[in-house]
Order: structure tokens, then sequence, then C-alpha cells
């Protein structure tokens, strides 16, 4: 019998398995991964550091514990070539084998920004663990950082980074942090947080080019001026990988186009996480990804499950400045009503009805955070 397969051995591909599990202990379950199929939390890279946890204490569980918990076969270092949906088989870098389902659970890239200079190409990003060991062993050669990035990712770094005593500039071409996520007020509310750390901000600026200087860098800005650090990280957003999903024939906009119950143009053939557009929606969060492998893993064990997707605010790793947001759909008609202390801020985004559509909360007043999620409707019901 071929095995239910899936790519991806992250925290989607590993939560999916064990939801599997829960349901049925016999299917033949496969996964493949292009690393070496550690279990651990992504969402941990970006405090790790203030936590004192090294990349290797940051590890759960190996691949071959994992394949005993799951009685799954795990292939590590394995690299998917292509998928042929009709023949339900998938072509790796070792082998050719049929699949009954098909799930990817592939992630995203981080976006590279377009850079000139000779240290272009030493700009680090970190979006597993094996680029997360990397970043620390540069590291530990010299303390200063630019982040290229104030949204969710670069803050939270910037924040662990500065809590650690490693002197960071944050450069974003926004006039604020968390432009995407935050109003105003509570922007400057996490700005003068992370300030009294020792950060730095470069905003409204663009990186042009990072040259090498010595053992770092010199990194000119859009207005001239120059920034010396020890390493560049980029935190600029992240892109869900379609490209293999596309190459077989699947419907990809942002990402994998799949509907309520996950699944894609094929019904063979499944998407989940960060790569996944589901009715449209992209939410590289937790929340939603664990919601999605309950449902997909009652689907796959024959029990058709839609996923339902509550409001889900996102809590960002900021503790100099406790921030949780719920964005505003995309489009949405209204506008921010906001109630600013020198402890917190409150902001709600209210439609022209008075409807709550979104909010937004800093410092004290993410004490908030259950009361107003209780008002805001479910992102799929």
């Amino acid at each position: 019998m071929a095995p239910l397969t899936v790519l991806g051995t992250g925290l989607a591909g590993y939560t999916l398995a064990r939801e599997i599990r829960k349901r049925d202990r016999e299917v033949p379950l496969r996964l493949v991964t292009a690393d070496d199929g550690s279990a651990y939390s992504k969402p941990m890279l970006s405090n790790a550091l203030a936590r004192g946890k090294t990349p290797a204490q940051l590890v759960m569980a190996s691949a071959a514990d994992m394949a005993a918990q799951l009685d799954a076969r795990i292939d590590t270092h394995t690299r998917a070539l292509a998928i042929d949906p009709a023949a339900r088989r998938l072509r790796t870098d070792r082998d050719e084998d049929a699949f009954s389902q098909l799930v990817l659970a592939v992630g995203a890239d981080p976006v590279r920004p377009d850079l000139a200079g000779d240290g272009a190409g030493e700009v680090l990003s970190v979006n597993d663990l094996d680029d997360y060991r990397h970043f620390r062993q540069r590291l530990a050669a010299d303390g200063r950082v630019l982040i290229l990035g104030a949204g969710l990712i670069g803050c939270e770094f910037a924040n662990d980074l500065a809590a650690s005593g490693h002197a960071v500039t944050l450069v974003d071409p926004a006039p604020q942090a968390l432009g995407r996520l935050l109003p105003a007020a509570g922007a400057r509310q996490l700005e003068a947080a992370l300030s009294e750390l020792g950060v730095q901000w470069r905003l409204g600026l663009t990186a042009g080019r990072v040259d090498r200087a010595g053992s770092g860098y010199r990194v000119t800005l859009s207005d001239g001026s120059r920034v010396e650090a020890g390493l560049v990280l980029s935190a600029i957003g992240l892109q869900p990988r379609t490209a293999l999903a596309a190459d077989a024939g699947l419907a990809t906009g942002r990402g994998i186009e799949v509907d309520r119950w996950l699944r894609s143009s094929d019904a063979r053939v499944f998407a989940l996480g960060d790569c996944a557009q589901v009715e449209g929606l992209v939410l590289p969060f937790v929340m939603p990804l664990m919601q999605g492998a309950r449902a997909l893993a009652a689907t796959l064990t024959g029990t058709p499950t839609a996923v339902r997707l509550p409001a889900m605010p996102v809590v960002v790793k900021t503790p100099a400045c406790p921030v949780v947001v719920a964005p505003p759909p995309p489009g949405a008609q209204g506008e921010w009503r906001i109630e600013a202390t020198a402890d917190g801020v409150l902001a709600r985004f209210e439609q022209p009805d008075g409807r709550l559509a979104g909010f937004a909360l800093t410092g004290t007043a993410v004490a908030q955070k259950q009361r107003l999620s209780r008002e805001l409707p479910p992102l799929l019901d």
C-alpha cells in the first residue's frame, strides 16, 4: 500500500503527523525532508538567545526519535524534485515512490534584499534551525548587528539581541516599526521600549550596499549614511514555496491554492502551513497551522473536515514592550480608535457600523486580548 506522504518536517509536517497518528495508527506514513529532520519549534528561534538556549538545546527530538514515535518512515537530507499527481508519484534526488495522498508542508523562503556590494551575498536570514546555527556562530565573532526589516521577526530578533547585550540597528523603509500591524501610537511605544535596550532606529530608509569592511561590513543606506556592523540579518518577509506545486500543474497564487479542506486543485494533494493559500488567505502563524493540521488529519484519515479559523491574535515576542495584534482583513472599511496611556495602547479597528474588525495592543493593554478576541468575527467560519 502506498504511504500517505508529507513533504516537510517543520512545525506543520510534524504537527500533522502527530494528529494523523492520534486518529490512525495503521496507515503507512512517510515524511520527506531536505534537512536532518530534527523536531524543534521555529518560533523559538527569535528569542532563544535571551533565554540562554543554544541551537542544540532547541532540538526536542531527532528524526530517528520522531520516526519511532510516529511509526513512520522519515527520509532526511532528501530533496523533492517533481510530483506527478495523475500517477500519484513523488520523485526525489534519491528515488521515485508512489503516494496515496500527498501533503505539501514545505514552508516559505526568505525574501532576499536587492543589494549591491561585495558583502551582499553574505547577508544572513534565519528561516530554520540550520540558518540559526550559522547565525549564532557568526554572532560570536562580533556583537554589532544590523537588521533589515522592522516587522514582526525583525523586532523580535532586535529585542532578543539587544537584551543579550548586542548593539542592534534596525532599518526599514516604513516610518515606524511593525508598519503593517500597529497604528502609529502603538509603534511609538514599541520603538521607545527597544530604544531603552539600546536599539538604534533608521526608519524611512533602505539599504543599498553591503561592503566588506575589515572583519565586518559597511552598509550604505538610501540617505547616503553608512552603518558598520559585524553581521547583517535580513528579515524583510517570506515567500511561500510554490515552485514544486506549480511545476506539477497545481494552482498557485501567493501560495499553493487550497480550499477549506486544504485540498489543492488535485484531490489527492493538499497543502498546510506557510506554503498554503487557504481560500485566499496566507497565514504564516502558529495557530492557523495547528487548526489546519487537526482538520486535515481528520480528512486524510477518512472524515472530511473543513478547516475553521476563529479570530487568532498574534503575540509578538518583544518582552520590552508586549504586543498583541489582530490585523483587520485586507481592504476592511473603518478606522482606528485609540486609547493611549504611558503604560500601553489599546487600538480598536472599528467598521462604520461600530463592529470590531481588528485590534492592536501594547504594554499593559495586552491584558484585553481575550475580551477583544471574543468580539472579532472568525477568519474562516
